[in-house]
């Protein structure tokens, strides 16, 4: 004679208060229920940097700052050399106006507070502004 196999299927008690089959494991991967491993989506986003606006110091000619003082303020303040500060003092007393160099606005903003702030503490007129480029 050949054994009968017959299958029982157990039940639990649902959320919904009905009876619902209970699942293998296999099936509970299948389904998504917690304690099985998901699916991931990793996605990589890269920060859209933008550079620094750029911003223009330059110093205005008047008649009685000494051309020796803006040399000085020139090589002390912006790091140029003798040759190349006497080149920009000379375009401000030819032009009235000279580019001492290009910063980004806190630095532009910082140079001219220290260059107006030693002027006045020599007593010399001198100004010295910024402007965006």
């Amino acid at each position: 004679m050949t054994p009968v196999r017959t299958t029982t299927r157990e039940t639990l008690e649902g959320p919904t208060g009905g009876l619902e089959p209970r699942l293998a494991d296999d099936d509970k991967k299948r389904r998504g229920e917690p304690g099985s491993p998901g699916t991931a989506v990793i996605t990589k986003t890269k920060p859209q940097t933008k550079r620094p606006s750029l911003y223009r110091v330059l110093i205005l000619n008047d008649d009685y700052t000494p051309m020796e003082f803006v040399v000085h303020v020139l090589e002390r303040f912006f790091n140029k050399d003798h040759e190349t500060a006497t080149r920009i003092m000379l375009h401000v007393h030819h032009h009235g106006i000279g580019e001492c160099g290009v910063y980004t606005y806190e630095v532009a903003e910082t140079k001219v507070t220290q260059v107006m702030d030693f002027a006045r503490k020599h007593q010399h007129p001198l100004q010295c502004v910024m402007e965006k480029k």
